[in-house]
């Protein structure tokens, strides 16, 4: 596999971190070689083994306070969320299969892929297949994404009023990871066209 626009690889991967027990192989031998990197000046970012910095460890969205699988009740804890995109939706192997977390509904589904051909389907297209057009969108208006830094989309893209169109912002991907999903819990029951308020506290 070959890997081009790097704009962040990880620290030394932590050989006697108990996640390791929990990965499959073959991200094993990924990470050995290269401890997680963000690629397409934040279009992906893949997790490494590491305790710091945290919003780049995979033990920390595994087994840590915002471990997501107690985030989302849609994921078990041996999900492995390997993976997220410019908008911190997130990429999860389970059973050697990718899936694919939208981050604002709390809605997974298969990619039909597992590691290899997940790689694979980037490098033939990683503006499609990373759904990169809202990092395009904040590029061109001249914003740039730091190492640990997501999107944040308001309003959000499952609301009707995005339509529109949206304002993007970076903000640390703790913080949108929380705010994501809390804002999936609370839609998770509403039907179809649905109105609701959004209020943001100081």
């Amino acid at each position: 596999m070959e890997l081009d626009h790097i704009s962040y690889t990880g620290p030394a991967f932590e050989e006697g971190a108990s996640v390791v027990a929990a990965l499959p192989q073959n991200l094993v031998s990924l990470l050995g070689q290269i401890n997680g990197f963000i690629q397409f000046s934040g279009g992906l970012h893949v997790r490494g083994v590491c305790s710091a910095p945290e919003w780049h460890s995979l033990e920390s969205v595994m087994c840590g306070q915002m471990a997501l699988h107690h985030l989302y009740p849609v994921l078990i804890p041996s999900d492995v969320p390997f993976a997220q995109d410019c908008v911190a939706d997130q990429f999860i192997l389970r059973n050697g299969i990718v899936h694919k977390l939208e981050a604002e509904t709390g809605e997974l589904y298969s990619l039909e892929v597992g590691l290899a051909g997940f790689f694979s389907a980037i490098q033939e297209n990683p503006v499609e297949f990373l759904a990169m057009q809202p990092l395009l969108q904040f590029q061109s208006d001249g914003g740039s994404l730091q190492a640990g830094q997501v999107l944040h989309v308001y309003p959000p893209f499952c609301t009707n009023e995005a339509r529109e169109g949206v304002s993007l912002n970076p903000v640390p991907v703790q913080e949108a990871i929380g705010f994501l999903a809390d804002f999936a819990q609370q839609i998770t029951n509403l039907p179809n066209g649905a109105k609701f308020q959004v209020k943001v506290t100081p």
